[in-house]
């Protein structure tokens, strides 16, 4: 098994010493603290002012964590209060719908799951946090897509590949479905990413009205669908939970 990087372990040195004691340091403090070469303080310093990661004043040439990582942090909490918030109304989903409820958050070109609760019965499941689903062909990727314009720009830039026959892959078709979902306020997914497997999802708002996720279940066709489709009892489900998640989440007009 591979050891750790050194250049990545005396950037992370970096980052923490500037996060503590006087905040801003010059080179040489960073240097002799870390006992590094000033050379080599010097080249990861560069580096990390290059990414963000560091600040450095223009006057004192001192060195400051910079505004990236409040981003990137601000990013981490977002995800954290979300997954916290529908911990409770997820757990109700599945239990209510009697199938497998996700929370999804958009990550680069597709649909990062964030919270995964298992089908309330004895059947065997692997859980799927972490997990990346597509954008173009999941119902919780087509909600992010249709009402959040950075999923939008990314699912519309990337090609849009066929995972089934059902697939919606053409640019004219996929974006008159966005266009329902926006109308309807939910997404489906009949069996667009995987044969045999139906979706329901639905978006969830911040207390600033933004989109920051989406809830749905998935299920058997068998199970989910009926003659016009997904059921509507469990459309129905889905909407309230995302409304109730929103609601806890500060949102307003749920």
């Amino acid at each position: 098994m591979p050891g750790p990087i050194q250049s990545l372990e005396r950037a992370a040195a970096i980052l923490r010493l500037l996060a503590g004691g006087e905040r801003r340091l010059g080179l040489t403090d960073v240097a002799s603290s870390l006992g590094l070469a000033k050379g080599t303080a010097h080249g990861i310093l560069r580096t990390l002012q290059q990414e963000g990661f560091v600040e450095q004043e223009p006057v004192s040439g001192k060195y400051q964590l910079g505004a990236e990582l409040l981003r990137l942090g601000n990013s981490y909490l977002d995800v954290h209060e979300l997954r916290a918030r529908a911990l409770v109304w997820t757990d109700d989903l599945a239990r209510s719908s009697g199938e497998a409820a996700y929370l999804g958050v958009l990550h680069q070109d597709g649909v990062l799951i964030v919270h995964h609760v298992f089908r309330p019965d004895d059947s065997r499941q692997a859980l799927e946090v972490g997990a990346m689903h597509p954008l173009h062909s999941t119902a919780l990727g087509k909600v992010l897509s249709a009402f959040d314009p950075v999923a939008h720009n990314e699912v519309t830039e990337h090609e849009r590949a066929s995972l089934t026959a059902r697939t919606v892959t053409d640019i004219t078709d996929f974006e008159a479905l966005l266009d329902l979902t926006r109308a309807r306020g939910w997404a489906a997914d009949l069996e667009e990413t995987w044969e045999g497997v139906a979706s329901v999802a639905a978006p969830v708002y911040d207390r600033r009205r933004m989109p920051v996720g989406a809830v749905g279940i998935t299920g058997a066709v068998e199970r989910v669908c009926d003659e016009g489709g997904i059921q509507a009892r469990l459309v129905a489900a889905v909407r309230d939970c995302a409304r109730a998640v929103s609601r806890d989440l500060g949102a307003a007009r749920f």
